[in-house]
């Protein structure tokens, strides 16, 4: 146990220079977009966040997790495998990614070569997806830091260069950002692919033993194929939430210019500001994939609720901090972005989605690993159908517009967190109050 927890303080401590460097690159976009671009600009990224998605297939949680789960020797069959799989699945993608992309009607809204730019990331991010999966089975959580900021800097870098030299209108501003963000994604993908064949190179001459192809199939499939259907409803969610956002606005008697600017400030100010502790929590994610997966795969469970045990304690450590700190220096935070008092209060009031949402993450890795991906489907779907009747109805009114948003979001990540939260107690055989149950802390 203690390997998978000096990947995690690793990959943390890399993810927080990488964040401090994303915080400054958002700082760039919103003084440069302004509160309206910065709005679009936040309105289309969840949906070429989906694109992404289903361009990974969930390939690095199940290839991590079948490396984790097996012998060395049994890596060179895999990877073989998971290859064949990644080349017919990116062709067939890139094919439909060609013929639907520049239909899809958000994109006319935006310069004509975004879509160009997003059908080429597809092939990028399936090839990446796979050496991804493979240094995170194998614990080697220095490759993954390296990539993640490259992808920082490399974004900045671009960002600060052009914008502090030349002067660009509204779409074209838009374009550089987008443009900006593919880039980062195509020098992880040189640094990753590189590595990986060299690392190949090596198993290649180390002893090896072949798998059954249709049991590696297997495998790999029965976790992308939830995992996947799971991470594209989140991310269709994400997608159409700018609209349901900014719809509910629009119904209470704002005008769509104004329910944009405040979309902008609660996605690229508020948001940008408390999720920034999610790297601690996505470090986690990343490491208890493969180290649950292992441990349960020994029917370990007393090794599991220790796990457990330690997760609550860190996220409570830097959570609750976190949290005291937006609600008490909101005003001063947010003016580093720009001056804007709505999103001041937008950051304070919630930092109950924000807490919660730390808990997320991690309790995600351990149902993946528990092997419990439809419970946890489950959970998103319930919670976000919630999340989107309340700020439907409660954004809608005029009395209540972004604080009712605001309530819908709050929701969503307390009922998120604590369903994953019981149905781990339940699996690993432990209370809600961490006690251990009888036949479970044995090991049977």
């Amino acid at each position: 146990m203690a390997i998978y927890f000096k990947g995690f303080i690793f990959l943390a401590a890399s993810a927080c220079l990488g964040e401090g460097i994303e915080f400054l690159t958002n700082m760039i976009l919103a003084r440069e977009l302004g509160s309206h671009g910065l709005g679009l600009y936040m309105s289309i990224l969840p949906t070429i966040f989906l694109i992404v998605l289903i361009s990974s297939f969930e390939l690095p949680v199940s290839i991590s997790k079948f490396i984790a789960e097996r012998e060395e020797r049994f890596h060179r069959n895999i990877l073989y495998h998971a290859v064949t799989i990644t080349i017919v699945f990116t062709s067939i993608l890139f094919l439909l990614g060609t013929g639907i992309i520049p239909l899809i009607p958000l994109f006319q809204s935006f310069h004509p070569y975004i879509k160009w730019m997003v059908i080429i990331l597809i092939p990028v991010i399936s090839f990446t997806s796979v050496a991804r999966g493979y240094f995170m089975g194998k614990q080697e959580m220095g490759k993954i830091a390296v990539s993640n900021f490259l992808r920082k800097i490399a974004q900045l870098a671009v960002l600060f260069g052009v914008f502090r030299f030349f002067d660009f209108n509204a779409e074209t501003s838009i374009l550089i950002a987008i443009g900006a963000f593919i880039g980062s994604e195509i020098v992880v993908f040189l640094y990753l692919i590189y590595m990986f064949v060299v690392q190949f190179q090596h198993l290649k001459r180390q002893p090896f033993s072949n798998l059954n192809r249709k049991a590696v199939r297997k495998n790999l499939m029965s976790v992308s194929i939830p995992t996947t259907g799971m991470r594209i409803f989140s991310a269709f969610t994400n997608a159409i939430q700018p609209f349901i956002i900014k719809g509910a606005l629009v119904h209470s008697g704002l005008s769509a210019t104004v329910a944009t600017e405040h979309f902008g400030m609660l996605m690229g100010v508020a948001a940008s500001i408390g999720f920034f502790p999610a790297f601690i929590a996505h470090s986690l994610l990343v490491v208890l994939i493969p180290g649950v997966s292992k441990t349960y795969s020994e029917r370990n469970y007393v090794s599991l609720q220790k796990m457990l045990q330690q997760v609550i304690k860190i996220t409570l450590l830097y959570g609750i901090p976190a949290v005291i700190c937006f609600y008490f220096f909101a005003p001063q935070l947010t003016s580093l972005f720009f001056k804007s008092s709505a999103s001041a209060a937008f950051l304070q009031l919630l930092w109950p989605c924000f807490l919660f949402h730390y808990f997320v993450l991690p309790m995600q890795a351990f149902m993946i690993g528990l092997d419990m991906v439809k419970e946890a489907f489950l959970h998103i779907i319930w919670a976000n159908i919630i999340c989107f009747a309340l700020i439907f109805v409660l954004g809608s009114r005029p009395e209540w517009r972004m604080d009712g948003v605001i309530v819908g979001m709050n929701t969503e990540a307390m009922l998120l967190a604590l369903m994953h939260y019981l149905t781990i107690c339940k699996k690993i055989g432990v209370t809600v109050f961490m006690k251990g149950l009888i036949g479970k802390t044995t090991g049977q």
